[in-house]
């Protein structure tokens, strides 16, 4: 490990950057005593809040009450990049690999659901930092520029606005030795995690929703007409159930096998100057990734800093979920290292905070969605990574489940088909770590081993 890269930890916060930023949490209510609703959201991330928020535009004389274990956004909605993609499946080519039949409606869905929740950004007065200036992708290697290329066609084929950058072309958009063309897509967006989790909430409260904080629900109970929910001070009798939980999987344990805990992990810098970034040709407001396996993602905050995360995708043994997971020195020390040689320009770089925070991972990267308890139950899940934008349309697809409709949403394959199940330890270690070596190689040399086309084969993938 370098010198330099440990002196720019030096004074690194061990938070999210985002939820430091916004400062003491509001005040909450915790659930007591015995409660009845027409609909119970569990879970006050993304999912939960989008839930509650659409189930209220639907049903506005319905009581709707939301209960989340900790705070709202506390969890994986609050820690992330804030990237906020105009897709459901992980990206253009994700869903023409896995689901080519419906690839075009897909694509189709995913752009209209970032239109649409840019209209309830403005509908509701969500104060999130929402920006909507694009993405660039990044390539190096032979094998990487070849498949920007081959990215590129596809775009064009449905009608993305794309443009294919070398040389001064992408250096007007970023100047970095690391990197040798790029793609820029212009309908893509930014956001703040943690300022989206408080408007949504605030939204929420707002329209009438019961929102119960540091109320985790222990036990669900079944019932001919109903269904309760039990927590530590009391009870919530539901005639329906979201379950908006991610990767806390206990309360339905067949999920348990169905999405894995990866481990994601950022840095942001001190606010950097106008000079700072016209030293890197960085004077837009895109987002930006690179094309690895293995890959970086990377973007500005409001105040000019730079969140510099991924690359890390850590999986423990027996799919352990533990705060402590969530701060790794080593791969602090690795980010802030890989962050010196994509720009040797901002040698004198401090970060600011250092984190982690857990990924939702399905066997087939994208989210699934389903029903229980005779469809009284809806659960969406597995959003591995791509759930900022994702999470409303996942949310409005609950709610079609929870009313017996059948919609475009309900019958996609994408989200009706359960994704494989892991298989159970020590078989899902082993696996997790022989992919992701396979991934790493190809990185290394553009060859994609017998086991990774194998999973290619069968609609198995790994991806953070």
């Amino acid at each position: 490990m370098t010198q330099s890269a440990l002196a720019s930890l030096k004074h690194a916060i061990p938070q999210p950057y985002w939820l430091d930023a916004e400062g003491p949490l509001p005040a909450f209510t915790r659930q007591v005593g015995e409660v009845r609703c027409d609909l119970a959201v569990v879970g006050g991330g993304f999912t939960g809040l989008w839930t509650a928020l659409l189930a209220r535009q639907r049903h506005p004389d319905k009581r709707i009450v939301l209960i989340e274990a900790r705070e709202c956004g506390g969890a994986a909605s609050g820690r992330n990049g804030g990237f906020c993609a105009p897709s459901i499946s992980h990206g253009v080519s994700n869903a023409l690999k896995r689901w080519p039949k419906e690839a075009e409606a897909l694509i189709r869905l995913g752009r209209q659901n970032l239109d649409d929740l840019q209209r309830d950004i403005e509908r509701f007065g969500l104060g999130a930092e929402f920006e909507r200036e694009g993405k660039l992708t990044l390539a190096t290697t032979p094998w990487q520029i070849e498949g920007l290329k081959a990215q590129q066609r596809k775009y064009e084929r449905f009608g993305i606005d794309c443009q294919y950058l070398e040389g001064d072309a992408l250096k007007a958009y970023l100047d970095s030795p690391l990197y040798s063309v790029g793609l820029f897509e212009s309908n893509y967006a930014l956001l703040n995690p943690a300022k989206m989790v408080r408007e949504l909430r605030r939204a929420c409260l707002e329209q009438g929703i019961e929102l119960y904080e540091h109320s985790p629900v222990s036990n669900l109970v079944r019932h001919a007409d109903g269904l309760t929910l039990e927590t530590a001070y009391g009870v919530v009798h539901t005639d329906r159930l979201a379950l908006a939980t991610n990767i806390f999987t206990s309360l339905l344990p067949g999920l348990k096998s169905k999405v894995i805990p990866i481990y994601d992990y950022a840095l942001t810098t001190q606010p950097l100057s106008a000079e700072q970034l016209k030293r890197i040709g960085w004077e837009g407001r895109y987002g930006i990734v690179d094309s690895g396996n293995q890959f970086h993602y990377w973007r500005k905050t409001r105040d000019n800093r730079i969140l510099w995360g991924g690359y890390d995708a850590i999986y423990p043994f027996a799919g352990r979920l533990d705060e402590g997971l969530t701060h790794r020195p080593e791969t602090f020390v690795r980010l802030a290292e890989q962050f010196l040689e994509a720009f040797p320009q901002l040698g004198d770089i401090a970060f600011s905070h250092a984190w982690g925070g857990i990924i939702d991972s399905s066997a087939r990267t994208t989210l699934f969605t389903g029903s229980d308890a005779d469809g009284r139950i809806a659960y969406a899940l597995g959003f591995t990574g791509q759930g900022v934008s994702a999470s409303r349309f996942a949310a409005a697809t609950m709610l079609d489940l929870l009313a017996n409709q059948k919609t475009e949403r309900t019958t996609l394959k994408m989200l009706s088909r359960a994704p494989v199940r892991f298989p159970p330890e020590p078989f899902r270690y082993l696996a997790v770590n022989l992919a992701q070596r396979g991934l790493e190689r190809e990185d290394r040399t553009g060859q994609r081993n017998l086991l990774l086309r194998t999973m290619d084969a069968f609609g198995v993938g790994f991806d953070s």
